[in-house]
């Protein structure tokens, strides 16, 4: 416990931003989905009084960055309300590219849903701007670099002021040295039991 006490002073730079992050991130997508998620176990998505407890105690250990997404259910939309006033406090990760209804993922990188989706984001998370995006990658991390014109909306967005800084959540190596070359940020597994991606 005490250890953790010590994140406050850890903060570091978040790839070529000048966001400075805890070590730490809180994931999110446990508090809008419990749906066709990688989880061993099953679990219940908590209620709000929860979720204010997790941030609060999530804030007071030095965490400050939240990841969530559009593919989170409905993180982003319950996230909104109970971060007000707060703003200021955390790094906010979203997401773009996969959209989860129904219990299926479908993705979409264009150009077009990828501006309505930051957009949507920004109202479910009812803020000004995200401190950074992500691409929801389905796998396909090059074609998606390179074909789709995602990155290039981002770049827009940037520039636009909505969005802080941008990058991929990917899956291959190639897609993450491919996507830190014009992006921002690389997400990658990386893990006590996954380190291929090293």
């Amino acid at each position: 416990m005490h250890a953790l006490h010590t994140l406050h002073n850890l903060h570091r730079p978040l790839g070529s931003t000048e966001l400075l992050v805890s070590p730490l991130g809180l994931g999110t997508v446990k508090i809008g989905r419990d749906q066709g998620v990688k989880y061993p176990n099953g679990f219940t998505i908590p209620d709000d009084a929860a979720v204010i407890e997790l941030l609060a105690q999530a804030h007071d250990l030095g965490i400050n960055l939240i990841d969530t997404a559009p593919a989170y259910g409905s993180s982003e939309s319950r996230l909104g309300p109970l971060l007000r006033g707060q703003r200021q406090q955390w790094v906010i990760v979203s997401k773009v590219g996969e959209e989860f209804e129904g219990g299926h993922s479908s993705f979409d990188f264009s150009p077009a849903h990828t501006r309505f989706s930051v957009e949507r984001s920004l109202k479910r998370l009812e803020t000004d701007f995200i401190d950074l995006v992500l691409v929801h990658s389905d796998g396909n991390d090059l074609a998606i670099l390179r074909n789709s014109g995602v990155y290039e909306t981002l770049a827009e967005l940037k520039r636009e002021g909505k969005i802080r800084g941008f990058g991929l959540s990917g899956k291959t190596v190639e897609g993450g040295l491919l996507a830190l070359e014009q992006g921002d940020c690389a997400m990658v597994t990386y893990n006590l039991n996954e380190q291929s991606e090293l």
